[in-house]
């Protein structure tokens, strides 16, 4: 193909491009300016105060929608999950309880699939939250309550493929959800009990997971000679000692830099307090992994202490950090 008509397609793909975003960035900006407080707040009010789970619904596009949401629920503290229409027909209806809520997403709010999941709420008395841009369908009629969405139409040339409207129910589940980690008070914590796999769950693990303590821990008396700290540094093999007052207290630390930087003939007739870096930096074991990774390369430092007060309960290393995926 030659070049200009490379460059042509190209930039028939550039501009397409910028029409679908600034088309959904529309789509956003009309939900935002109509976002009903009113509706958004019975909304959070009822899934806060919900006594079983959420359960969202809905067919094609919306179901995928609507599986993101309820896993983000899920794993920011609200009991979630996705119950498929066309399943619920044949004997999923069973998961649905009268303790929980629905929220049944569609775009038209005409989904035939959707028919026996309502009819059955309607039965139990169980609450259905609508989010559709009809507020006239059916499934709106049928609801306790609508979250409306923008009626302006699709990205897509054609005008049928869900873009607009799949942006715009997306980002209202993001608020559903932040709305509720805000009232619950939702913390890191928290979040990392849900998280306790993959290269999240290892950035939110607390500094005590991690460190080496007991006779792990390269600890010697401050006045210690330093054969005794070579021996100590040798068979710990974390590249560092600490030295610990009468008290118990962190008082230094020497590192295997350090001992190549004061190399000398008469290193082995030095005391510990003598060569030691006095007040190293520590940190707390209740510290999350990520601040520690922060610190050590702030400090161009690859050890730390652990302290619980002024004592030294662990040590961690960078390595620790760079192998359970802390980067």
């Amino acid at each position: 193909m030659p070049a200009s008509l490379i460059n042509s397609q190209m930039e028939i793909d550039r501009l397409s491009a910028i029409r679908t975003i600034d088309s959904e960035i529309q789509a956003l900006n009309d939900l935002k300016k109509s976002l009903n407080a009113q509706s958004l707040t019975s909304a959070l009010n009822i899934m806060q105060n919900t006594k079983g789970r959420i359960i969202l619904t809905g067919m094609g596009k919306s179901g995928h929608i609507g599986r993101k949401i309820a896993a983000s629920l899920a794993s920011t503290g609200t009991p979630s999950f996705f119950v498929h229409p066309a399943e619920a027909s044949h004997g999923d209806l069973g998961m649905i309880t009268e303790d929980d809520v629905v929220i049944a997403i569609s775009n038209s709010g005409e989904s035939r699939e959707l028919i026996d999941i309502l009819n059955y709420c309607k039965r139990f008395g169980i609450t259905i939250i609508a989010v559709t841009k009809n507020t006239e369908s059916s499934l709106a009629k049928a609801s306790s309550m609508v979250l409306a969405l923008p009626n302006n139409g699709e990205a897509c040339p054609l005008g049928l493929a869900p873009t607009n409207s799949t942006t715009a129910t997306l980002v209202l589940g993001d608020i559903l959800t932040v709305g509720l980690i805000e009232r619950k008070g939702f913390s890191k914590e928290d979040f990392n009990d849900r998280h306790p796999g993959g290269k999240l769950g290892a950035i939110l693990k607390h500094v005590s997971d991690l460190m080496h303590t007991g006779e792990e821990m390269p600890i010697l008396e401050e006045h210690s000679n330093m054969q005794s700290v070579l021996l100590e540094m040798t068979s710990k093999r974390l590249g560092c000692v600490g030295f610990i007052n009468e008290l118990g207290e962190l008082t230094g630390i020497l590192t295997d830099g350090d001992l190549r930087r004061c190399l000398s003939a008469d290193i082995l007739n030095s005391k510990a307090i003598d060569l030691m870096t006095k007040n190293p930096k520590t940190i707390s074991p209740s510290a999350m992994t990520s601040e520690a990774l922060k610190l050590m390369h702030d400090k161009k430092i690859t050890n730390l202490f652990v302290l619980d007060g002024k004592r030294p309960v662990g040590v961690i290393h960078i390595h620790d950090l760079l192998n359970n995926g802390v980067a």
